[in-house]
C-alpha cells in the first residue's frame, strides 16, 4: 500500500492546494473515515508549523501536539470535524470547524474549551448489561448507563480526560446548528423546520440565518451551542 495520495483526487474537505505538487500524505487508519485529513497535512500545509514528515514525527513524539487531549502515534492520524488540536508549548488550541465550501478549517479556542469535544450522535445501540452505546459522527462511540435521553441527531460534549458527557444539545426545531457539508457548509442558524421524508429519502432541514435561511439534508447539520458562534467571531 502506498503512503501517498494524489492531490487532485483528495476529498474536497481537505485544505490542500491541488495543483502545486502531484502527491500529498495519505490518511492512516482511524476516525473520520475517508474524510479525515492526515495530521501532517494540517501541521505542514495549514498551520505551517513543520516543513516535512520528520519534523511532524518529532512534534508528536515529544507531545508537542495533542489531539482531543491525548498523544498521537502516527503523523497520518486522520483529523476531522470538531477534533481538538492542542499545542501546549505554544499555548495554542484549535477546533476543527467547517469552512466555506466544505473545507476543514481551524477555529482558535481557549484552553478550557479545548478540554472537551463535540460529537454528533448518529445512532445508538444496546450493549451488554442493558447499557447504551452512543455512536458518533467520527466513528468513535461512548457507552452510557441510560440512553433514553439521547437520540440520533443530538450532539454531546465529552470531556477529553474523563470521557464523561458534560453537555447535551437536542436535535429539534429551534436548535442552533451549523452545516458541515454541501453548498451551505460553514453556515450557522436555527432549525426552523424538520421535514421527515417517506421511505429511504433524506430528511431535510430548513434553517433560519441572517441571510434569509437555507435548506439542506439532515445529515449535513450538527447541533452546536452559542459558544461556537462566539469563538468563531473572535
Amino acid at each position: 500500500m502506498t503512503n501517498h495520495q494524489k492531490r487532485l483526487s483528495v476529498p474536497k474537505s481537505w485544505p490542500v492546494e491541488r495543483k502545486t505538487e502531484t502527491f500529498t500524505a495519505k490518511a492512516g487508519a482511524g476516525p473520520h473515515g475517508e474524510a479525515g485529513v492526515p495530521l501532517v497535512v494540517v501541521l505542514r500545509d495549514v498551520l505551517g508549523y513543520v516543513d516535512d514528515t520528520s519534523e511532524a514525527q518529532y512534534a508528536i513524539n515529544t507531545d508537542g501536539v495533542l489531539v482531543n487531549g491525548g498523544s498521537v502515534g502516527d503523523v497520518n492520524r486522520p483529523i476531522g470535524m470538531f477534533d481538538i488540536l492542542a499545542f501546549p508549548d505554544r499555548d495554542e488550541y484549535y477546533r476543527v470547524f467547517p469552512d466555506e465550501g466544505g473545507r476543514l478549517g481551524l477555529t482558535g479556542v481557549d484552553a478550557d474549551a479545548a478540554g472537551s469535544k463535540l460529537n454528533k450522535v448518529t445512532d445508538k445501540t444496546t450493549v451488554s448489561g442493558g447499557r447504551t452505546q452512543l455512536n458518533f459522527h467520527d466513528g468513535t462511540n461512548l457507552v452510557v448507563e441510560d440512553g433514553d435521553d439521547y437520540a440520533g441527531g443530538d450532539s454531546v460534549v465529552v470531556d477529553n480526560d474523563t470521557s464523561e458527557i458534560v453537555a447535551h444539545f437536542e436535535y429539534e426545531e429551534g436548535a442552533l446548528v451549523t452545516a458541515v457539508a454541501g453548498q451551505h457548509a460553514g453556515d450557522i442558524g436555527e432549525i426552523d423546520e424538520i421535514d421527515v421524508q417517506p421511505g429511504s429519502a433524506d430528511n431535510t432541514v430548513r434553517v433560519d440565518d441572517e441571510d434569509g435561511g437555507f435548506e439542506t439534508i439532515e445529515d449535513y447539520v450538527v447541533v452546536i451551542d452559542e459558544n461556537f458562534v462566539e469563538e468563531d467571531d473572535e
